[in-house]
């Protein structure tokens, strides 16, 4: 699949109505929403009333095979309006090719949308109508458009359209999910399932406030379907997507503990090593309210820092400094912040990166402690950063979850439940997964065999644990099973700080199917995930047995034995 050329996807999908979808069959880019490698569609649309409205254009890597197939259909010399969901600078190839053939078009945006517009395309003098809320434009033959401003920190300009006579709303970045295929509707969605939570978990769950907000401004409109931004489109499970993401914003806004993700981005690398934290942290079981500090007034950053448990600041690097939203925002923070509070400092620069430095002198000399080892990057983010990112997310909410259990006055006996469940036994393995220039493993002993044919086990994996974003449908993984003795066992009870390699020292070889090997095991046995379900604060993962092999014939399997369920 991933040999395929890009390409573009034309489909009536209502009344005037046709979806262009650019395909990419590969992972498109590292930031962590794209982690599940099954490629993405950027989804544009096409109204044609007695005037022609065209929605969100996708970036440069398609301008000219969009084009081509755009041209192919209708006469672009006659389009009216683009509309845009959020406005993104890689878009600026595509919009200013179709202002050289149609150079009357208006661009419809929200407010913020107009100003990245103008600094997008260099242009002060475009023609722009500003949507806010209340505005309506008319295309003709009954495509009466509302649009309905459904702004977050990540994407300050978001922007969603209804039309009236389809009743689809064109949801731009709600409700999407990267993945490729030839698939356009949803049919079947609940194949869907685990690729939109996930697309959920990385792009929604750090606003979840104003993904709330947004569900309560669509809720009185009349849908039919969701037209995407990414993905396919949502008709047949929009009741669903729509239960779900309530379900999951609940989660995310009634948890017991929150980290106030401060940041600004100039090119947007910034916000991506922002997201890949965020994703850490809410993964671990603590939310995240990311803030935008270019876009927020200093009551809510007090507010937000007020009522956290901890905080992280993120800055750019311009002119040797941090830029002036972000100085504001570190005055409100060591003005607020008691400084037992948990802090953490990220940032992304060019040639050098005083802005991050300077964020961190001031919180040691304020006496706060860190989280995680300052991060910084220069240009942009590589898959390995953003696990190491994730990872240190993962590590800063863990820490706030110990710190709040140190403040329990006497630790509760395990109950009689607790300890009946914990004399179920397992065998000691060593799970391990490689992605790319990724390569993890973690100590498991929550394993068994599921299936006699074919050949299947299932591991239940902690949500926080690095490995999990490993143990997808169709992703690979080793289970190296472990003979009495502590050797190997010791090296993976250690706790290794983010992006630290776990297999040093270790005699290893490489599996067939890109996993890890230990040859110190007893068995191995490679292994491809089928699928998978939530369990609590666990994924319950089923995954076929593809090949195998006994190291040791002598050897006698390690057993994990325990007194209480409440711990490993």
């Amino acid at each position: 699949m991933t040999n395929k050329p890009r390409d573009v996807q034309i489909l009536p999908i209502g009344t005037d109505t046709i979806i262009l979808r650019s395909r990419s069959w590969a992972r498109l880019r590292f930031e962590i929403e794209y982690a599940l490698a099954k490629g993405t569609t950027a989804n544009s649309y096409l109204i044609q009333g007695d005037k022609n409205a065209l929605i969100d254009p996708p970036g440069e890597t398609f301008t000219e095979i969009y084009l081509q197939a755009l041209q192919q259909r209708f006469n672009v010399k006659n389009l009216d309006y683009v509309i845009l969901g959020h406005v993104n600078p890689n878009r600026a190839a595509t919009l200013k090719a179709l202002l050289e053939i149609a150079p009357q078009i208006t661009f419809v945006c929200s407010n913020p949308g107009a100003i990245n517009l103008r600094a997008a395309l260099e242009n002060q003098d475009l023609s722009i109508l500003v949507m806010r809320g209340e505005d309506t434009l008319d295309l003709g033959k009954g495509h009466h458009l509302q649009f309905i401003p459904t702004p977050n920190p990540r994407y300050a300009d978001e922007l969603c359209t209804w039309d009236r006579q389809t009743e689809i709303l064109f949801s731009d970045k709600l409700f999407g999910a990267h993945i490729c295929s030839d698939q356009v509707f949803d049919e079947g969605w609940e194949v869907f399932n685990e690729d939109r939570r996930y697309y959920f978990d990385c792009l929604m769950a750090p606003h979840a406030k104003q993904v709330e907000t947004a569900l309560e401004k669509l809720a009185d409109l009349s849908v039919r379907m969701y037209a995407t931004g990414h993905g396919p489109i949502v008709r047949y499970g929009l009741i669903d997507i729509t239960k779900g993401y309530r379900e999951w914003t609940k989660q995310q806004t009634s948890a017991d503990m929150t980290v106030a993700l401060i940041y600004a981005s100039a090119y947007g690398n910034t916000a991506t090593l922002a997201q890949a934290i965020a994703r850490g942290i809410t993964k671990a079981g603590v939310s995240v309210e990311a803030i935008n500090c270019e876009f927020t007034e200093p009551e809510e950053i007090k507010a937000a820092v007020e009522k956290s448990a901890g905080f992280v600041i993120g800055s750019p690097t311009l002119g040797g400094h941090a830029p002036t939203p972000v100085q504001t925002a570190l005055g409100i923070v060591l003005s607020t912040a008691t400084n037992n509070k948990l802090a953490g400092v990220f940032g992304s620069f060019g040639w050098s990166g005083e802005a991050v430095d300077l964020i961190e002198s001031k919180l040691k000399d304020a006496g706060y402690r860190f989280g995680f080892d300052t991060i910084r990057v220069k240009f942009k983010p590589n898959e390995v950063t953003l696990q190491t990112c994730e990872e240190a997310g993962t590590d800063f909410a863990q820490a706030l979850k110990k710190a709040a259990k140190r403040l329990v006055v006497a630790k509760q006996p395990a109950t009689n439940v607790e300890q009946a469940v914990g004399r179920i036994v397992g065998s000691l393995c060593v799970v391990t997964a490689t992605e790319g220039d990724i390569k993890t493993g973690m100590l498991a002993s929550w394993v068994t065999q599921a299936s006699f044919n074919p050949p299947g086990l299932t591991i239940a994996v902690a949500k926080d644990r690095a490995m999990e974003n490993m143990t997808h449908t169709n992703n690979k993984f080793v289970v190296n099973i472990l003979a009495e003795g502590r050797e190997i066992r010791k090296q993976f009870m250690k706790v290794y700080a983010p992006g630290q390699d776990r297999f040093a020292g270790l005699d290893i070889q490489e599996a067939n199917n890109g996993g890890i090997i230990i040859n110190g095991a007893l068995a191995y046995l490679e292994c491809s995930v089928q699928s998978r379900m939530e369990a609590g604060d666990h994924w319950l993962v089923y995954a076929t047995v593809d090949d195998g092999k006994v190291l040791n014939q002598d050897g006698v399997t390690a057993i994990h034995h325990r007194k209480s369920a409440s711990y490993y």
